[in-house]
């Protein structure tokens, strides 16, 4: 029964050392893309499937300069280039022409649309 315990335990620990190592991997790419402009992240969580964080630096004029990409359903999820969408304005981005992405990116970015629409809305205020 002790065995099991430590085990269980053993695991949790591993679990939450990785975490905190896959925090720190995005931290890195936030901090990176944030000094190309404002950063729009977008999600779509995974409760079975892989999750989706997309990060997407927008100049003033809110076209996206660079994108990123995270998915995957452990911390071993790396950051890729999401060059589809780099180069568009993200207001104008229309998520039902988005060729070549799974279903699970097109919802974070269109998350990602609808968190910055809303930002905007509230600075009107």
């Amino acid at each position: 029964m002790w065995l099991i315990f430590v085990a269980v335990v053993a695991a949790w620990i591993g679990q939450m050392i990785l975490g905190i190592y896959q925090i720190k991997y995005f931290n890195r790419y936030f901090k990176e893309m944030r000094k190309l402009g404002k950063v729009v992240i977008g999600k779509n969580k995974g409760k079975v499937r892989a999750g989706v964080i997309v990060l997407m630096a927008i100049d003033e004029n809110s076209n996206i300069i660079k994108a990123k990409k995270m998915q995957g359903i452990s911390v071993f999820a790396r950051m890729r280039s999401l060059k589809i969408i780099e180069n568009m304005n993200l207001l104008k981005i229309d998520i039902s022409n988005l060729k070549g992405m799974d279903k699970w990116t097109i919802k974070a970015v269109d998350n990602g649309i609808e968190s910055y629409k809303n930002y905007l809305l509230e600075g009107e205020n």
